[in-house]
């Protein structure tokens, strides 16, 4: 790769993240400053949808941090920003809806989630080695070392991928029960799936990234070129 092009693509490798990152925030600050018709708060919105669902052993806490919104499934817990615990707008309520969908599919032991939290132990390990054995590879002229780290890199990826149908399908779980509730108006409908797009968005780039990075790696650890 020539250097104007390899300037090209580290430029690329970080602007589509930052773009995902810029999108999810402005369309996610638009739609908080629009409020419900209904009224109801994102932690309102969190326990009727599970009460709704036959769920009852998840705690709902407030937690600090924009935007730090998730589902804890080892203790049980749905954390919600502070903006989207008390806040009675389109955003909270998408947003809220949205860590719910990763409730139900908890409860109804939804198969991708399960395979993504089983690999999160093995995730752990291969990515806090992966860029050691290839930064040692390359200083030390290790390929073996070098390709190594690659291999590591592959379990990042692959949960990388799995995550995309997860976060979809949570983000349809939640359009299902903010509209068969009317938790949102027809209006409503259309900011609230802008912001699960949105945050979506941020998945599919970082999948991307990770993808072309691996790809890159392997071309040169495994298809060197001969000097």
């Amino acid at each position: 790769m020539s250097l104007g092009g390899y300037i090209f693509y580290l430029a690329l490798i970080m602007l589509i993240p930052l773009w995902a990152q810029m999108r999810v925030k402005s369309t996610y600050k638009q739609f908080l400053k629009q409020p419900l018709q209904s009224g109801v708060t994102g932690a309102q919105v969190a326990d009727f949808i599970m009460k709704q669902n036959g769920v009852h052993n998840v705690r709902i806490e407030m937690v600090d941090g924009l935007m730090s919104d998730h589902y804890d499934p080892v203790n049980k817990v749905v954390r919600l920003s502070r903006e989207v615990y008390q806040g009675s707008t389109i955003s909270s309520a998408a947003i809220a809806a949205h860590e719910i969908g990763h409730v139900i599919q908890d409860a109804t032991d939804y198969k991708m989630m399960r395979v993504r939290h089983s690999l999160v132990p093995v995730v752990n390990i291969t990515s806090n080695l992966s860029f050691p054995l290839l930064l040692g590879g390359f200083l030390f002229g290790a390929l073996g070392l070098a390709q190594l780290g690659v291999i590591m890199m592959l379990g990042a990826v692959v949960f990388q991928l799995i995550t995309l149908p997860v976060e979809f399908d949570a983000s349809k779980r939640a359009m299902a029960q903010l509209t068969s509730h009317g938790i949102v108006t027809a209006t409503e409908e259309t900011g609230a799936r802008k912001v699960l797009n949105a945050a979506a968005w941020t998945y599919v780039a970082a999948t991307l990234v990770a993808v072309a990075e691996l790809i890159r790696l392997a071309l040169i650890v495994f298809m060197p070129r001969d000097e």
